[in-house]
């Protein structure tokens, strides 16, 4: 039987005879911190307003939407605006990821340009079809849609009933992804980067379908408003876009500036392992707690510990 290196035979959460307890208890309890420390008003009102307003030219929350133009061109500002809400900021988490599907072919770092497209383009296609479905049927379902709600339910709005429910289950969908490359849980991606990378876009897409951002909420009623599913679906596309900027470009600096060295650097498994996996459990952990617990206990639905900022 021909000798088989035990990296290539082996799934990359495979090599060390032991899970990494200590990177899994830091992303464990840096999530939960995340979440207590977390100022949505800073990230959504003071970063978020500030981004669109100064992208658009005006006041992008009191300003009318005229013309499909004008809606689509929102669309990506204020996608863009709200790379850092509390509903997005778990996409930082496919960076580890991309790393991993850009050296999935021998000798990938080293073509620096395919290194940076190939990852960004696969977790695209999962974003895209996601988001492109939610806005079309977002569109025809309108204000029968929970999101679209001015309800509550006790002093829960029911549109963040909504948020709780679907960001809950990202998270717990991220958590499992960052368990698994740990080598705590099975790894249904062992082998396969480019899947991952997939499914990540798909649940980056998922963000929006409990998006409660100020800015998006504006966006989805105009689109509603048109009538036209195509406006749905086009212009969550391009919010969708808007989210994903500036990790692709922090993804593309990091790559061309080393020179794909990066790239080698992480793609030895056991690290490649740790930081993938520590991040998206980290990150993962933070949307379960933040929206599945912080976000009800601010209308008197259980308890969490608040900062004397919001």
């Amino acid at each position: 039987m021909a000798h088989l290196d035990s990296r290539e035979a082996l799934p990359i959460n495979a090599t060390k005879t032991r899970p990494p307890v200590r990177a899994t208890i830091i992303a464990v309890l840096g999530g939960i911190l995340l979440a207590v420390v977390w100022s949505f008003e800073l990230v959504d009102s003071v970063i978020g307003d500030t981004v669109a307003n100064a992208a658009l030219g005006h006041d992008a929350k009191t300003t009318p939407i005229a013309g499909t133009a004008a809606g689509l061109l929102f669309a990506f500002v204020s996608g863009l605006a709200g790379t850092f809400t509390a509903c997005n900021i778990a996409m930082m988490a496919s960076v580890g990821p991309l790393t991993q599907a850009s050296t999935e072919r021998t000798g990938m770092a080293r073509h620096t340009v395919a290194a940076l497209l190939r990852p960004v383009g696969w977790m695209t296609v999962g974003m895209v079809a996601v988001s492109a479905v939610y806005g079309a049927v977002g569109v025809m379902l309108g204000d029968r849609l929970p999101q679209l709600s001015t309800e509550v339910v006790g002093e829960m709005p029911v549109r963040l009933i909504q948020s709780s429910v679907v960001f809950g289950l990202i998270g717990l969908a991220l958590a499992y992804l960052g368990l698994a490359a740990l080598g705590i849980l099975p790894d249904v991606f062992a082998r396969r980067p480019v899947a991952r990378v997939v499914t990540i876009g798909a649940l980056i897409g998922g963000f929006l379908i409990g998006r409660p951002y100020p800015l998006f909420n504006k966006l989805f009623h105009w689109a509603v408003d048109t009538g036209n599913p195509l406006n749905g679906a086009l212009a969550f596309v391009l919010q969708s876009l808007g989210n994903i900027l500036i990790v692709a470009v922090l993804f593309a600096i990091i790559v061309l500036v080393t020179r794909g060295r990066f790239l080698q650097w992480a793609s030895d498994p056991s690290r490649s392992a740790v930081v993938t996996g520590g991040l998206m459990l980290m990150l993962g952990v933070f949307t379960v707690v933040y929206w599945d617990l912080r976000v009800p206990a601010m209308f008197g639905v259980g308890w969490f510990p608040m900062m004397p900022y919001r």
